[in-house]
């Protein structure tokens, strides 16, 4: 199937390609994203880098509206029942996965929708956890567009770069085997990036707070 999506890589298997991966039937985003990316900013492409963006995301927030519809109508014990069974299995399911997502959406809350994007193993699975807890729908859209869209343009930039630096490669192939073999090391470290910006704005807003308070 993946030498499939890397053969035909346009706007509509993009779509298809993005909404899978963000289903709870594994496929890597990196087969997707940068290999468009690297096409779309090639000589006499058809296809344009932001519009790759776009696309990508949309696909994902669609695979995350069918886990997190799944979620939400099946209800916990029906999902875990699912991920132990032998489909489950073969969807690389199991209960403990789904009990990762979920412990990691009680930690970090709804936020857990956009950070989740961006953690491998987590990526795929944050939007079971989300309809479980019956999270409301346009919040959990919000996040989960902010999150994809953040993760897809990373890998899009990551084609770019390939494109630019690596004048060697030819295939899709090529550029998707590079960009898997990245592409967990940069998530982590736009992970951090966000992660160490938000603690910056909580410690300014305290700090002004604790400025503005009346003293005794």
């Amino acid at each position: 199937m993946i030498e499939f999506f890397l053969d035909n890589l346009n706007y509509w298997t993009i779509l298809l390609g993005m909404a899978i991966e963000s289903s709870f039937i594994p496929f890597p985003s990196e087969v997707i994203v940068p290999p468009a990316a690297w096409l779309a900013t090639g000589p006499d492409s058809d296809m344009n880098i932001v519009m790759v963006v776009i696309i990508a995301t949309l696909g994902a927030d669609i695979g995350a509206l069918v886990n997190y519809y799944l979620a939400l109508g099946l209800g916990r014990p029906v999902v875990y029942k699912f991920a132990n069974s032998r489909w489950g299995h073969l969807c690389l399911l199991n209960g403990e996965k789904v009990e990762h997502a979920e412990e990691y959406f009680r930690r970090h809350g709804i936020t857990s929708t956009f950070f989740g994007r961006l953690v491998p193993a987590v990526r795929q699975l944050i939007s079971i956890p989300a309809g479980l807890a019956r999270m409301k729908l346009h919040t959990f859209l919000l996040y989960t567009t902010l999150g994809a869209g953040l993760w897809n343009i990373v890998l899009a930039v990551l084609g770019y770069v390939v494109r630019i630096s690596f004048p060697e490669l030819q295939t899709t192939k090529d550029v998707s085997d590079m960009a898997a073999r990245y592409s967990h090391e940069i998530g982590y470290g736009i992970l951090a990036i966000v992660a160490l910006v938000i603690v910056f704005y909580i410690v300014r807003h305290y700090v002004k707070r604790r400025s503005g308070a009346p003293k005794a």
